[in-house]
């Protein structure tokens, strides 16, 4: 019997895992989701890595040794970060050669901290991208209006860039916008076009936002609006004149990616943003729980339309039932910048106090 994550995938939707840790790569079981639960990339944050660091031993022996070395702070949290990711991109590697460079990739984020430093972020996304020295790793940066910049001029240097913080169409837009942008004076140039990079939307933060707050027949169902508003401007722009004479030129698209897709509200299905964001030439990046939910006892069944289906008229019930569309938006960027600020000082302080404890104990 087929796997509903080997069906999704079947169905054109790439499943990413939203989750690194250095147990799933030295226990096997990140090999094992690639084999048989259709995974063909993966995303990182903050506070997949504080998590990781503050809950398990795995990295003892290596902030010991690094800290020995004099590495500290930040420093030593990329070379942590970018230990895993590089092994995790090798596992991934077959499947980014076998689809020619479109599925396959890990992600690494610059620090939350420059999200509204533009040239700060591009320094810090070349730095990276040129220390992992991997084709298939994303260096993740915020669209942001001071990011939209920093990724027209990543994508233009030849970086791969994963955009985060994207809630809205007109967000999704300026980020498309700026990765067009990107590519068009790599093609002036006489550049290769071929740089990858995905539109980060996330989800499940525009339903957490109103939870409580609309009609019961309306509970759960921004997100899910949202994105079918988003995915329409993605399928349209990929019909576009502008992308076409780009993807002539030997281009690929900037991906739709699905973010933030676990469920908040415990009295939804676990699987809600999985099964309602089923939609060919998109990624859907999700928790290990639930990827594991999803194996169990998700329905593919419906695919996002192109056209956006009821997406308007949804649309407007949630208006008039008091969701202001622009001004959630911009608050769930600003707030979501704002909290990945906090896991970074977060993660940091969790590296110094076990640098300091370990080397304590030796």
């Amino acid at each position: 019997m087929t796997k509903p994550t080997q069906k999704l995938h079947d169905a054109g939707q790439s499943l990413w895992l939203d989750n690194i840790t250095r147990g799933l790569l030295t226990s096997g079981t990140l090999k094992s989701y690639i084999d048989e639960l259709s995974v063909t990339g993966l995303t990182s944050n903050p506070t997949i890595f504080d998590n990781a660091i503050r809950k398990t031993d795995f990295y003892d022996e290596a902030i010991l040794e690094k800290g020995a070395a004099g590495s500290s702070g930040e420093e030593l949290f990329f070379d942590l970060a970018l230990e895993d990711l590089t092994e995790a991109a090798d596992l991934f590697r077959p499947v980014h050669d076998a689809t020619d460079g479109v599925d396959g990739y890990v992600s690494l984020e610059v620090s939350p901290k420059l999200a509204y430093d533009t040239q700060s972020t591009i320094d810090e996304a070349k730095r990276l991208f040129e220390r992992a020295d991997r084709p298939n790793l994303f260096i993740k940066i915020p669209g942001t209006p001071e990011g939209l910049p920093a990724i027209e001029e990543a994508i233009a240097a030849g970086v791969n860039v994963n955009v985060t913080l994207l809630f809205s169409r007109e967000h999704y837009l300026g980020a498309a916008n700026a990765y067009m942008r990107g590519i068009e004076r790599r093609v002036e140039q006489g550049l290769d076009p071929r740089v990858a990079s995905v539109a980060s939307v996330f989800i499940s933060r525009w339903d957490k936002a109103v939870m409580g707050k609309l009609p019961a027949e309306l509970k759960d169902t921004l997100g899910i609006t949202v994105s079918k508003r988003i995915y329409k401007a993605y399928r349209d722009l990929l019909d576009a004149d502008r992308w076409q004479r780009l993807a002539n030129a030997g281009a690929n698209p900037q991906r739709l990616l699905w973010a933030s897709t676990g469920t908040k509200d415990p009295e939804a299905s676990d699987v809600l943003y999985i099964e309602k964001l089923a939609s060919p030439q998109t990624v859907n990046t999700m928790p290990e729980k639930t990827l594991h939910a999803f194996a169990d006892h998700g329905v593919v069944d419906d695919m996002l339309s192109p056209d956006g289906g009821d997406a308007e008229e949804m649309m407007d019930k949630l208006t008039q039932a008091g969701v202001d569309y622009d001004g959630l938006a911009a608050q769930l960027q600003t707030d979501g910048a704002e909290s990945f600020v906090n896991s970074w000082n977060e993660l940091l302080a969790c590296i110094d106090g076990k640098s300091e404890a370990l080397d304590k104990a030796s």
